[in-house]
């Protein structure tokens, strides 16, 4: 890899860890009763705060035109990556776990690759070529590390002694049918969240090239649809004013770390990854989430580790090596998008230049 390739992936990398201990942290919040659209509301609503100075100084001058479709096109963004996606997802993971969310959340690139495929995003003759394989062989064992570290618990690796609290409530909620069937129904409900999320990742690449140079300007939008969107569908579990009143600190906390951390700094990092390399390369990093998920349930939530997450932890780490080893193998096409980009950037910034100077001499003297 260049210099130039190195970028995406170690931002992505942050990102990905940092996602890990958003998931921990809104399971967290989650068992405490919030209601988890309200909790998504608020959440997009600081993003959406967060983002505005950055856009209006940093994009001002390069900011596309906005048009009718263009603002319908962030409404749609916003519903695929934000409000429907949390929607399933944040249930899915008051039923289950952080684990068991990061563990399925690992599906990504298959779903993503599958769903490119699909829509002809990615062209099917390139599966014949050494990188194709390679990517297919990293996204299989990505897959088979989510499905080991779901399915397949182990023994308990870190001292039960330790962890009394978390063990106590495993056992106590781990018992009778409700609680199996919620886990299951919870297991669906993430896994639809996370088809929803590699539509907007394809979604957003389309996006990217209509709205160019604007990664603040275009998450700032999605991020007030989304809130908009996150507070008609909280009406579904409850229509009380109280229930918009957060007074736990613990939950206050973790709607700002969320918001700003898991929602604004994700999705802008996101979204310029997925414009440099792609949607199917930036869906390889969810297993990163995994173990930091995992990791981060262990040593600071103090849930018990067991074996389980260790070997499909490990396996899903070499199946991104794998996938990323295939990435290395294509023809290197990230310095042209971004001279495709930056030329852009350029011409929309020359054309408002080129308006001021109009203006300015239409002036009488």
């Amino acid at each position: 890899m260049k210099e130039e390739q190195w970028a995406p992936v170690i931002v992505m990398l942050i990102s990905s860890v940092a996602m890990g201990s958003v998931n921990a942290l809104v399971k967290k919040a989650l068992d405490v009763g919030v209601n988890h659209m309200i909790f998504a509301a608020y959440r997009m609503a600081i993003s959406a705060l967060i983002l505005v100075p950055f856009s209006y100084i940093w994009e001002r001058k390069t900011r596309p035109r906005l048009t009718f479709m263009l603002l319908c096109e962030h409404f749609i963004s916003g519903l695929l990556g934000a409000s429907l996606m949390q929607f399933f997802f944040l249930l899915g993971l008051s039923y289950t776990s952080p684990t068991v969310a990061m563990a399925l959340n690992s599906m990504l690139p298959a779903i993503t690759f599958a769903l490119a495929l699909i829509f002809r995003i990615e062209n099917a003759q390139k599966l014949k070529s050494k990188a194709g394989v390679l990517k297919l062989i990293g996204t299989l064992i990505c897959i088979l590390g989510a499905m080991f570290l779901t399915f397949y618990k182990g023994l308990q690796v870190s001292n039960p002694h330790t962890h009394p609290e978390a063990i106590y409530n495993n056992t106590l909620h781990s018992s009778g049918q409700d609680q199996a069937k919620k886990w299951l129904l919870g297991c669906v409900y993430l896994f639809t969240g996370i088809v929803l999320l590699s539509l907007w990742m394809l979604f957003q690449g389309k996006l990217s090239v209509k709205y160019p140079c604007t990664k603040y300007s275009s998450t700032c939008l999605m991020s007030v649809f989304a809130a908009f969107q996150c507070a008609i569908l909280s009406l579904y579990k409850s229509r009380e004013v109280e229930d918009w009143i957060i007074k736990d600190k613990l939950v206050i906390f973790v709607i700002l770390y969320a918001g700003i951390v898991g929602q604004a700094m994700s999705t802008v990092v996101t979204s310029w990854s997925i414009k440099r390399t792609g949607a199917v390369f930036v869906s390889t990093f969810s297993p990163v989430s995994l173990v930091s998920a995992t990791l981060f349930d262990f040593l600071i939530l103090r849930s018990p580790l067991y074996l389980g997450s260790i070997i499909g932890s490990v396996v899903t780490i070499t199946g991104l090596n794998v996938f990323l080893w295939g990435k290395r193998s294509e023809p290197d096409q990230s310095v042209s998008k971004t001279l495709t980009t930056s030329k852009s950037c350029q011409m929309i910034e020359n054309e408002d230049n080129m308006t001021v100077e109009d203006n300015n001499n239409k002036l009488p003297v």
